[in-house]
């Protein structure tokens, strides 16, 4: 059987190969596995595994395919959810957060409409001031000179501030947003994994639970604001959400990982890659006016969410394969970011690729991410003023990933500024 040491993937029997197993992740050693599912089995059954029986699905056209046809593929929670790993069970008298993410329509639409007005583009365009604002104050209190985790002082800080002028969380506490999105993905990466204290990550979200109750029970009765709990309680098919624990535990606890995950891990993998293709970041110092298109192509690149599962509603015949009904179907985002067929030179970094854009990281269809545009403006506007002071952030160390294969996340990036 394949193991975390096999180091030729070509040995290994095609039947046999785990693209979910965590360590490809935490040792950024996942791209040959997928290059050969690309070649071999764009649609790769997998027989026997700590996740059960699953379909991968490697190219970016059959995993659009399979994003825009919800009607087949469900993402409801009581089927299994979005993630590889079946959800933990739930002890007598806990709480299961659900969310519109994890909805099928009818339900899902008129939730996801309640928070959407936040990321419109008129209060995108009202919010790019305050996180130029944010972004100056962060850089110009860094340690110049001195070795320091980037994903610490500038990732996460930056992310951390948004997410609480979003919800209008009180902003001396806003690293609890943080810690409450970090303990809302540590969950089991298999199915059976018991390395994570589920009771203690239980704790937590019912401390982000009552947080929010208290926020919610603060704004009731006010005008409409612009933030995010106000707009839930002023939608027709949200304003009651409170009197609905699992619901309101759910719905809360996307959109704060909605708002960290991705504008993080892409803040954090921007700098990693730009130190692994030096040619590119000189190509950037000599045209900062690539930013808004490098944007795009770091996102291709980083890919901070790994994957979603679907679970099939009838028999589907897809890239020649059969998929039966209630079986598991795995899109994998890293892998379709990753197509040769659609980019050239797909591992590696083109800050002006003309077709940037056309990755699957945020998803397509109903599902697709939400808050895709508030994640593009706040790593632009980051590296607009990162460009305006320093001519290198340089990487000085061993960057720490998670062994993590739904979030691809960074841990650790040291660095070391050089200013213009």
């Amino acid at each position: 059987m394949q193991t975390a040491e096999s180091h030729d993937v070509d040995r290994v029997p095609l039947e046999e190969i785990d693209v979910s197993r965590p360590e490809l992740f935490r040792t950024d050693t996942w791209q040959p596995w997928f290059a050969r599912l690309r070649r071999e089995a764009p649609v790769h059954f997998l027989a026997e595994s700590v996740n059960g029986p699953f379909w991968s699905i490697c190219s970016h056209r059959l995993i659009k395919e399979v994003d825009s046809n919800n009607t087949v593929f469900s993402s409801a929670s009581r089927l299994g959810g979005i993630a590889i790993a079946d959800p933990p069970p739930i002890e007598d008298g806990q709480l299961q957060g659900e969310s519109f993410i994890t909805m099928d329509e009818p339900q899902h639409m008129p939730q996801r409409m309640a928070v959407a007005p936040t990321v419109a583009p008129k209060n995108l365009a009202e919010l790019e001031p305050l996180i130029r604002e944010r972004a100056i104050d962060i850089l110009e209190h860094l340690p110049v000179g001195e070795t320091f985790n980037w994903v610490q002082e500038v990732s996460i800080e930056l992310t951390a501030r948004m997410l609480a002028t979003l919800f209008d969380f009180p902003y001396e506490e806003r690293r609890k947003l943080v810690h409450w999105s970090d303990i809302a993905t540590a969950v089991p990466q298999v199915t059976g994994d018991d390395s994570i204290d589920m009771k203690a990550r239980y704790n937590g979200l019912m401390q982000a639970a009552g947080a929010f109750y208290q926020l919610w029970a603060a704004k009731a009765g006010q005008p409409p604001r612009f933030d995010l709990i106000s707009m839930l309680q002023h939608n027709e098919a949200t304003a009651r959400m409170n009197e609905n624990p699992s619901q309101f535990l759910g719905n809360i606890l996307l959109l704060i990982v909605g708002g960290n995950d991705t504008t993080r891990n892409s803040i954090s993998g921007g700098v990693v890659a730009l130190n692994q293709f030096p040619d590119q970041y000189q190509k950037l110092r000599e045209n900062p006016g690539l930013i808004p298109n490098m944007v795009s192509e770091i996102v291709r690149w980083q890919t901070p969410v790994i994957h979603m599962r679907r679970t099939a509603l009838e028999d589907y015949e897809l890239g020649g394969k059969r998929i039966r009904k209630g079986d598991k179907v795995v899109m994998w985002y890293v892998s379709g970011n990753r197509d040769e067929a659609v980019f050239d030179d797909a591992e590696k970094l083109i800050v002006d690729r003309p077709n940037a854009r056309a990755h699957v990281a945020f998803g397509f269809g109903v599902h697709r991410c939400m808050g895709n545009r508030l994640a593009e403006l706040q790593l632009r506007v980051l590296w607009e003023e990162i460009m305006r002071r320093f001519h290198t952030v340089e990487v000085v160390g061993e960057v720490e990933r998670l062994p993590n294969n739904f979030i691809r996340g960074i841990r650790n990036v040291p660095v070391r500024l050089h200013p213009l």
